[in-house]
Protein backbone atom coordinates (compact mmCIF):
# COMPACT_ATOMS: atom_id res chain seq x y z
CA UNK A 1 0.00 0.00 0.00
CA UNK A 2 1.10 3.45 -0.86
CA UNK A 3 1.72 5.65 2.32
CA UNK A 4 -1.51 7.36 3.58
CA UNK A 5 0.04 10.71 3.88
CA UNK A 6 1.27 11.41 0.37
CA UNK A 7 -0.40 13.92 -1.19
CA UNK A 8 -1.45 13.64 -4.85
CA UNK A 9 -3.98 16.58 -4.86
CA UNK A 10 -5.97 19.50 -2.85
CA UNK A 11 -9.08 18.18 -1.29
CA UNK A 12 -12.17 19.63 -3.60
CA UNK A 13 -13.51 22.79 -2.15
CA UNK A 14 -16.81 22.33 -0.91
CA UNK A 15 -19.86 25.09 -0.07
CA UNK A 16 -19.44 24.21 3.33
CA UNK A 17 -15.86 24.40 3.80
CA UNK A 18 -15.85 20.79 5.39
CA UNK A 19 -13.99 17.60 3.81
CA UNK A 20 -16.19 15.65 2.01
CA UNK A 21 -17.18 12.14 3.72
CA UNK A 22 -16.74 8.85 1.76
CA UNK A 23 -17.47 5.71 2.32
CA UNK A 24 -16.11 2.24 0.59
CA UNK A 25 -18.10 -0.99 1.19
CA UNK A 26 -16.36 -4.36 0.77
CA UNK A 27 -17.81 -7.82 1.75
CA UNK A 28 -14.55 -8.96 3.33
CA UNK A 29 -10.75 -8.24 3.24
CA UNK A 30 -9.45 -10.87 1.20
CA UNK A 31 -6.53 -10.49 -0.90
CA UNK A 32 -9.03 -10.54 -4.34
CA UNK A 33 -8.66 -7.75 -7.06
CA UNK A 34 -11.10 -6.04 -5.83
CA UNK A 35 -10.79 -5.72 -2.18
CA UNK A 36 -7.08 -4.05 -2.78
CA UNK A 37 -8.17 -1.96 -5.05
CA UNK A 38 -11.20 -0.41 -2.91
CA UNK A 39 -7.87 0.07 -0.60
CA UNK A 40 -5.94 1.61 -2.88
CA UNK A 41 -9.23 4.11 -4.25
CA UNK A 42 -10.24 4.79 -0.44
CA UNK A 43 -6.41 5.46 0.59
CA UNK A 44 -5.95 7.70 -3.10
CA UNK A 45 -9.76 9.75 -1.80
CA UNK A 46 -8.20 10.31 2.12
CA UNK A 47 -4.85 11.52 0.44
CA UNK A 48 -6.64 14.18 -1.06
CA UNK A 49 -8.18 15.51 1.85
CA UNK A 50 -11.59 13.46 2.26
CA UNK A 51 -12.80 11.39 5.11
CA UNK A 52 -12.65 8.01 4.48
CA UNK A 53 -14.54 5.44 6.20
CA UNK A 54 -14.04 1.50 5.21
CA UNK A 55 -17.04 -0.34 5.67
CA UNK A 56 -16.77 -4.20 5.78
CA UNK A 57 -19.44 -6.97 5.95
CA UNK A 58 -16.82 -9.60 7.65
CA UNK A 59 -13.44 -8.57 9.16
CA UNK A 60 -11.67 -11.55 8.03
CA UNK A 61 -9.18 -12.13 5.38
CA UNK A 62 -5.03 -11.27 4.65
CA UNK A 63 -5.30 -7.57 3.86
CA UNK A 64 -6.80 -6.96 7.46
CA UNK A 65 -3.10 -5.86 8.44
CA UNK A 66 -3.00 -3.80 5.39
CA UNK A 67 -5.94 -0.86 5.81
CA UNK A 68 -4.15 2.30 5.33
CA UNK A 69 -4.09 4.00 9.04
CA UNK A 70 -5.79 7.42 7.19
CA UNK A 71 -9.16 5.08 6.64
CA UNK A 72 -11.86 4.63 9.75
CA UNK A 73 -12.84 1.03 9.70
CA UNK A 74 -16.17 0.04 10.55
CA UNK A 75 -17.19 -3.48 11.17
CA UNK A 76 -21.28 -4.33 10.47
CA UNK A 77 -22.79 -6.44 12.81
CA UNK A 78 -24.83 -9.77 11.18
CA UNK A 79 -28.09 -10.37 11.46
CA UNK A 80 -30.34 -13.23 11.59
CA UNK A 81 -31.75 -14.32 8.29
CA UNK A 82 -35.05 -13.04 9.00
CA UNK A 83 -34.02 -10.34 9.98
CA UNK A 84 -32.48 -9.40 6.68
CA UNK A 85 -35.22 -10.87 4.57
CA UNK A 86 -37.52 -8.66 6.02
CA UNK A 87 -35.19 -5.67 5.56
CA UNK A 88 -35.20 -6.28 1.99
CA UNK A 89 -38.95 -6.12 2.35
CA UNK A 90 -39.09 -3.31 4.40
CA UNK A 91 -36.59 -1.07 1.41
CA UNK A 92 -38.35 -1.81 -1.52
CA UNK A 93 -42.03 -3.77 -0.96
CA UNK A 94 -42.75 -3.49 -4.62
CA UNK A 95 -39.40 -5.09 -5.45
CA UNK A 96 -39.60 -8.53 -3.24
CA UNK A 97 -39.94 -10.45 -6.09
CA UNK A 98 -37.19 -9.21 -8.06
CA UNK A 99 -34.56 -9.13 -5.02
CA UNK A 100 -35.92 -12.18 -2.44
CA UNK A 101 -35.12 -14.92 -4.94
CA UNK A 102 -31.28 -14.00 -6.09
CA UNK A 103 -30.50 -12.78 -2.50
CA UNK A 104 -31.76 -15.73 -0.24
CA UNK A 105 -31.71 -18.58 -2.20
CA UNK A 106 -30.17 -21.11 -0.14
CA UNK A 107 -27.36 -22.36 -2.95
CA UNK A 108 -26.44 -18.81 -4.15
CA UNK A 109 -27.43 -17.03 -1.33
CA UNK A 110 -25.68 -13.64 -0.82
CA UNK A 111 -22.80 -13.80 1.65
CA UNK A 112 -23.15 -10.13 2.74
CA UNK A 113 -27.25 -10.08 2.92
CA UNK A 114 -26.99 -10.55 6.90
CA UNK A 115 -25.27 -7.12 6.99
CA UNK A 116 -27.82 -5.25 5.20
CA UNK A 117 -29.86 -3.99 8.52
CA UNK A 118 -26.43 -2.83 9.77
CA UNK A 119 -25.34 -0.80 6.79
CA UNK A 120 -28.42 0.78 6.23
CA UNK A 121 -27.96 1.76 10.46
CA UNK A 122 -24.59 3.51 9.55
CA UNK A 123 -25.28 5.09 6.82
CA UNK A 124 -28.25 6.39 8.71
CA UNK A 125 -25.89 7.48 11.82
CA UNK A 126 -23.10 8.32 9.92
CA UNK A 127 -24.67 10.37 6.36
CA UNK A 128 -21.62 10.18 4.64
CA UNK A 129 -21.72 12.31 1.15
CA UNK A 130 -20.96 9.29 -1.39
CA UNK A 131 -21.23 5.36 -0.68
CA UNK A 132 -19.10 3.44 -3.21
CA UNK A 133 -19.59 -0.18 -3.88
CA UNK A 134 -18.68 -3.14 -6.17
CA UNK A 135 -19.53 -6.07 -6.44
CA UNK A 136 -23.01 -7.34 -7.72
CA UNK A 137 -24.17 -8.36 -4.39
CA UNK A 138 -22.87 -5.40 -2.70
CA UNK A 139 -24.02 -2.88 -5.06
CA UNK A 140 -27.81 -4.47 -4.88
CA UNK A 141 -27.61 -4.05 -1.50
CA UNK A 142 -26.01 -0.76 -1.01
CA UNK A 143 -29.00 0.11 -2.51
CA UNK A 144 -31.60 -1.42 -0.06
CA UNK A 145 -29.66 -0.28 2.67
CA UNK A 146 -30.26 3.30 1.01
CA UNK A 147 -33.44 3.20 1.00
CA UNK A 148 -34.23 1.31 4.61
CA UNK A 149 -31.98 4.95 5.78
CA UNK A 150 -33.94 7.05 3.64
CA UNK A 151 -30.38 9.65 3.43
CA UNK A 152 -28.92 12.01 0.71
CA UNK A 153 -26.03 10.28 0.33
CA UNK A 154 -24.68 9.60 -3.07
CA UNK A 155 -24.56 5.79 -4.18
CA UNK A 156 -22.13 5.05 -6.86
CA UNK A 157 -22.06 1.09 -7.98
CA UNK A 158 -19.30 -0.55 -9.61
CA UNK A 159 -19.08 -3.68 -11.66
CA UNK A 160 -15.72 -5.16 -12.28
CA UNK A 161 -16.54 -8.70 -14.05
CA UNK A 162 -17.85 -9.80 -17.07
CA UNK A 163 -21.17 -10.39 -15.54
CA UNK A 164 -22.37 -12.82 -18.97
CA UNK A 165 -19.13 -14.91 -19.19
CA UNK A 166 -17.52 -18.04 -17.90
CA UNK A 167 -19.53 -18.42 -14.41
CA UNK A 168 -20.39 -21.83 -13.33
CA UNK A 169 -23.83 -20.70 -12.72
CA UNK A 170 -24.51 -18.47 -15.50
CA UNK A 171 -27.76 -19.79 -16.68
CA UNK A 172 -29.22 -19.42 -13.13
CA UNK A 173 -27.47 -15.73 -13.06
CA UNK A 174 -29.37 -14.97 -16.11
CA UNK A 175 -32.76 -16.26 -14.99
CA UNK A 176 -32.83 -14.61 -11.83
CA UNK A 177 -30.13 -11.90 -10.71
CA UNK A 178 -30.76 -9.72 -13.63
CA UNK A 179 -33.96 -8.45 -12.29
CA UNK A 180 -32.77 -7.93 -9.58
CA UNK A 181 -29.62 -6.21 -11.18
CA UNK A 182 -31.60 -3.72 -12.87
CA UNK A 183 -34.32 -2.78 -10.46
CA UNK A 184 -31.30 -1.93 -8.09
CA UNK A 185 -28.90 -0.19 -10.61
CA UNK A 186 -31.34 1.97 -11.91
CA UNK A 187 -31.59 3.68 -8.52
CA UNK A 188 -27.90 4.29 -7.97
CA UNK A 189 -26.22 8.01 -8.47
CA UNK A 190 -23.97 6.47 -11.04
CA UNK A 191 -23.22 2.51 -12.53
CA UNK A 192 -19.32 2.39 -13.33
CA UNK A 193 -17.67 -0.20 -15.22
CA UNK A 194 -13.57 -1.13 -14.43
CA UNK A 195 -13.46 -1.89 -18.44
CA UNK A 196 -15.31 -1.00 -21.59
CA UNK A 197 -15.63 -4.84 -21.90
CA UNK A 198 -17.51 -4.54 -18.76
CA UNK A 199 -19.56 -1.72 -19.34
CA UNK A 200 -20.85 -2.80 -22.52
CA UNK A 201 -21.85 -6.38 -21.45
CA UNK A 202 -23.39 -4.87 -18.28
CA UNK A 203 -24.79 -2.43 -20.60
CA UNK A 204 -26.53 -5.67 -22.97
CA UNK A 205 -27.06 -7.55 -20.19
CA UNK A 206 -29.68 -5.48 -18.23
CA UNK A 207 -30.83 -3.79 -20.91
CA UNK A 208 -29.23 -0.29 -19.83
CA UNK A 209 -28.04 2.60 -22.30
CA UNK A 210 -24.28 2.07 -22.50
CA UNK A 211 -23.61 5.58 -22.02
CA UNK A 212 -25.10 5.98 -18.38
CA UNK A 213 -22.30 3.64 -17.78
CA UNK A 214 -18.94 5.74 -17.09
CA UNK A 215 -15.61 3.16 -17.14
CA UNK A 216 -12.85 4.02 -14.12
CA UNK A 217 -10.03 2.53 -15.02
CA UNK A 218 -7.99 0.50 -11.76
CA UNK A 219 -5.24 3.33 -10.27
CA UNK A 220 -2.87 -0.08 -10.78
CA UNK A 221 -0.15 1.20 -11.26
CA UNK A 222 1.29 3.54 -8.12
CA UNK A 223 3.80 5.64 -7.80
CA UNK A 224 5.77 3.39 -5.44
CA UNK A 225 5.28 0.37 -7.46
CA UNK A 226 9.04 0.27 -9.05
CA UNK A 227 10.05 0.84 -5.26
CA UNK A 228 7.49 -2.50 -4.30
CA UNK A 229 8.92 -4.67 -7.20
CA UNK A 230 12.46 -4.59 -5.85
CA UNK A 231 12.37 -5.67 -2.45
CA UNK A 232 14.89 -9.11 -2.38
CA UNK A 233 12.58 -12.48 -2.55
CA UNK A 234 14.41 -15.31 -1.85
CA UNK A 235 13.20 -18.39 -4.18
CA UNK A 236 16.05 -19.96 -5.45
CA UNK A 237 14.14 -19.94 -8.97
CA UNK A 238 14.20 -16.15 -9.30
CA UNK A 239 17.97 -16.16 -8.97
CA UNK A 240 20.59 -14.90 -11.53
CA UNK A 241 21.31 -17.85 -14.14
CA UNK A 242 18.50 -19.89 -13.14
CA UNK A 243 15.94 -21.59 -16.03
CA UNK A 244 13.07 -19.07 -17.34
CA UNK A 245 10.32 -18.82 -15.12
CA UNK A 246 6.39 -18.76 -16.02
CA UNK A 247 4.42 -16.58 -13.42
CA UNK A 248 0.89 -16.54 -13.23
CA UNK A 249 -0.82 -14.29 -10.10
CA UNK A 250 -4.24 -15.23 -8.60
CA UNK A 251 -6.35 -17.20 -6.91
CA UNK A 252 -6.78 -21.27 -7.88
CA UNK A 253 -10.49 -20.64 -9.07
CA UNK A 254 -12.51 -21.95 -12.02
CA UNK A 255 -11.89 -18.30 -13.41
CA UNK A 256 -8.15 -18.75 -13.36
CA UNK A 257 -8.23 -22.06 -15.59
CA UNK A 258 -4.51 -22.94 -14.43
CA UNK A 259 -5.31 -26.36 -15.85
CA UNK A 260 -4.93 -24.90 -19.32
CA UNK A 261 -1.82 -22.53 -18.22
CA UNK A 262 -0.30 -26.16 -16.82
CA UNK A 263 -1.07 -27.82 -20.51
CA UNK A 264 0.57 -24.89 -22.22
CA UNK A 265 3.08 -25.16 -20.09
CA UNK A 266 3.80 -29.00 -20.85
CA UNK A 267 4.33 -28.11 -24.34
CA UNK A 268 6.96 -25.61 -23.96
CA UNK A 269 8.62 -27.63 -21.23
CA UNK A 270 9.19 -30.55 -24.01
CA UNK A 271 11.01 -28.18 -25.96
CA UNK A 272 12.96 -26.00 -23.49
CA UNK A 273 14.20 -25.65 -19.53
CA UNK A 274 11.89 -23.32 -18.05
CA UNK A 275 9.22 -23.54 -14.83
CA UNK A 276 6.17 -22.38 -13.93
CA UNK A 277 5.22 -20.50 -10.62
CA UNK A 278 1.85 -19.40 -9.25
CA UNK A 279 1.38 -16.70 -6.92
CA UNK A 280 -1.94 -16.61 -5.14
CA UNK A 281 -4.43 -17.61 -2.35
CA UNK A 282 -5.12 -21.36 -2.64
CA UNK A 283 -8.28 -23.12 -3.00
CA UNK A 284 -7.59 -26.69 -1.09
CA UNK A 285 -9.58 -28.96 -3.77
CA UNK A 286 -8.66 -27.01 -6.72
CA UNK A 287 -4.58 -26.87 -5.85
CA UNK A 288 -4.94 -30.70 -5.45
CA UNK A 289 -6.39 -31.18 -8.93
CA UNK A 290 -3.27 -28.99 -10.29
CA UNK A 291 -0.78 -30.99 -8.35
CA UNK A 292 -2.32 -34.16 -9.73
CA UNK A 293 -2.08 -32.85 -13.38
CA UNK A 294 1.01 -31.76 -13.40
CA UNK A 295 2.22 -35.33 -11.96
CA UNK A 296 0.18 -36.65 -15.30
CA UNK A 297 1.86 -33.89 -17.71
CA UNK A 298 5.35 -34.87 -15.98
CA UNK A 299 6.02 -31.29 -15.14
CA UNK A 300 5.51 -31.76 -10.88
CA UNK A 301 9.12 -31.14 -10.85
CA UNK A 302 9.47 -27.63 -12.68
CA UNK A 303 5.81 -26.38 -11.05
CA UNK A 304 5.49 -24.72 -7.81
CA UNK A 305 2.80 -23.42 -6.19
CA UNK A 306 3.78 -20.42 -3.94
CA UNK A 307 0.56 -20.00 -2.43
CA UNK A 308 -0.34 -16.06 -1.32
CA UNK A 309 1.96 -12.97 -1.10
CA UNK A 310 1.68 -10.19 0.75
CA UNK A 311 3.82 -8.29 -2.29
CA UNK A 312 3.63 -10.22 -5.76
CA UNK A 313 5.45 -7.27 -7.50
CA UNK A 314 9.29 -8.74 -6.74
CA UNK A 315 8.13 -12.44 -8.51
CA UNK A 316 6.87 -10.48 -11.63
CA UNK A 317 9.74 -8.65 -11.88
CA UNK A 318 12.13 -11.41 -11.94
CA UNK A 319 9.70 -13.28 -14.17
CA UNK A 320 10.36 -14.13 -17.39
CA UNK A 321 6.76 -14.19 -18.69
CA UNK A 322 3.79 -13.63 -17.21
CA UNK A 323 0.42 -15.37 -18.25
CA UNK A 324 -3.01 -14.73 -17.97
CA UNK A 325 -4.91 -18.15 -18.68
CA UNK A 326 -7.99 -16.20 -17.81
CA UNK A 327 -11.57 -17.73 -19.02
CA UNK A 328 -13.09 -14.16 -17.79
CA UNK A 329 -12.00 -10.76 -16.13
CA UNK A 330 -13.24 -7.52 -15.31
CA UNK A 331 -9.77 -5.76 -15.74
CA UNK A 332 -6.71 -7.85 -14.84
CA UNK A 333 -4.60 -5.33 -12.59
CA UNK A 334 -1.98 -8.17 -13.12
CA UNK A 335 -1.19 -7.57 -16.60
CA UNK A 336 -0.20 -3.91 -16.21
CA UNK A 337 1.86 -4.33 -13.17
CA UNK A 338 4.14 -6.94 -14.78
CA UNK A 339 4.45 -4.55 -17.50
CA UNK A 340 4.95 -1.63 -15.35
CA UNK A 341 7.49 -3.79 -13.90
CA UNK A 342 8.91 -4.48 -17.69
CA UNK A 343 8.03 -8.13 -17.93
CA UNK A 344 6.39 -9.33 -20.89
CA UNK A 345 2.97 -11.23 -20.90
CA UNK A 346 1.04 -13.68 -22.57
CA UNK A 347 -3.23 -13.53 -22.17
CA UNK A 348 -6.30 -15.26 -22.74
CA UNK A 349 -8.48 -12.74 -25.18
CA UNK A 350 -11.19 -13.44 -22.44
CA UNK A 351 -14.02 -10.81 -21.72
CA UNK A 352 -13.25 -8.81 -20.80
CA UNK A 353 -9.55 -6.39 -19.84
CA UNK A 354 -6.89 -8.17 -21.34
CA UNK A 355 -7.41 -6.32 -25.09
CA UNK A 356 -7.83 -2.81 -23.80
CA UNK A 357 -4.69 -3.11 -21.78
CA UNK A 358 -2.74 -4.73 -24.52
CA UNK A 359 -4.47 -2.70 -27.00
CA UNK A 360 -5.52 -5.23 -29.57
CA UNK A 361 -2.18 -7.72 -28.67
CA UNK A 362 0.08 -5.00 -29.61
CA UNK A 363 2.05 -5.12 -26.05
CA UNK A 364 1.67 -8.64 -25.77
CA UNK A 365 -0.06 -11.81 -27.51
CA UNK A 366 -3.52 -12.42 -27.22
CA UNK A 367 -4.80 -16.44 -27.43
CA UNK A 368 -8.38 -17.74 -27.55
CA UNK A 369 -9.56 -18.92 -24.27
CA UNK A 370 -8.91 -22.38 -23.31
CA UNK A 371 -6.36 -23.21 -26.41
CA UNK A 372 -3.49 -24.77 -24.68
CA UNK A 373 -1.47 -24.88 -27.81
CA UNK A 374 -2.10 -21.33 -29.08
CA UNK A 375 -1.09 -20.48 -25.34
CA UNK A 376 1.97 -22.07 -24.99
CA UNK A 377 2.65 -21.04 -29.05
CA UNK A 378 2.58 -17.73 -27.51
CA UNK A 379 4.63 -18.12 -24.55
CA UNK A 380 7.32 -19.69 -26.72
CA UNK A 381 7.34 -16.99 -29.31
CA UNK A 382 8.18 -14.49 -26.30
CA UNK A 383 10.70 -16.24 -24.63
CA UNK A 384 12.38 -16.46 -28.06
CA UNK A 385 11.47 -12.34 -28.60
CA UNK A 386 10.67 -10.67 -25.62
CA UNK A 387 9.57 -7.05 -26.26
CA UNK A 388 11.47 -3.89 -25.47
CA UNK A 389 10.76 -3.73 -21.48
CA UNK A 390 10.52 -0.05 -21.89
CA UNK A 391 7.89 -0.18 -24.28
CA UNK A 392 6.06 -2.35 -22.13
CA UNK A 393 6.83 0.19 -19.06
CA UNK A 394 5.39 3.33 -21.05
CA UNK A 395 1.82 1.69 -22.51
CA UNK A 396 1.64 0.57 -18.58
CA UNK A 397 2.17 4.18 -17.24
CA UNK A 398 -0.75 5.46 -19.66
CA UNK A 399 -2.79 3.76 -16.73
CA UNK A 400 -1.78 6.12 -14.21
CA UNK A 401 -2.61 6.63 -10.91
CA UNK A 402 -2.76 9.66 -10.39
CA UNK A 403 -5.38 10.01 -12.90
CA UNK A 404 -7.65 7.67 -12.12
CA UNK A 405 -8.14 9.02 -8.90
CA UNK A 406 -9.30 12.13 -10.32
CA UNK A 407 -11.78 10.25 -11.90
CA UNK A 408 -13.23 8.01 -9.05
CA UNK A 409 -12.86 11.63 -7.00
CA UNK A 410 -15.12 13.61 -9.75
CA UNK A 411 -17.58 10.47 -9.67
CA UNK A 412 -17.75 10.00 -6.25
CA UNK A 413 -18.21 13.34 -5.21
CA UNK A 414 -20.48 14.51 -8.37
CA UNK A 415 -18.47 17.36 -9.68
CA UNK A 416 -17.43 16.58 -12.95
CA UNK A 417 -18.32 13.42 -15.61
CA UNK A 418 -15.02 11.21 -16.05
CA UNK A 419 -14.06 10.21 -19.12
CA UNK A 420 -14.18 6.88 -20.70
CA UNK A 421 -12.39 4.68 -22.82
CA UNK A 422 -8.97 3.27 -23.00
CA UNK A 423 -5.80 5.26 -22.70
Amino acid sequence: MMAATTAIASPHARPDARPPHVAFLVGNLHSGGVQRMTLLLAEGLAARGARVDLVVCEMRGELRDQVPAALRVVALERSNPLAARLAVLRADPGGAAAFLRPLTTVKYASPTLAALPALARYLRRARPDSLFSATTYLNIEAVLARRLAAVPTRLVISDRSHFSSGKPRKAWRQRHLVAAMRRAYLQADAITAVSDGVAEDIAGSLGIARKAITTLYNPTVTPDLAARASEPIDHPWFAEGAPPVLLAVGRTTFQKDFATLLRAFARVRRQRAVRLAIVGEANEKQTARLRGLAGELGVQDDFALLGYRRNPLPYMARATVLVLSSRYEGFPNVLLEAMACGTPVVSTDCPSGPSEILDGGAYGALVPVGDDAALAAAIAATLAKPPDPARLRARAARFDYRTAIDRYAAVLLGETAATAGAP
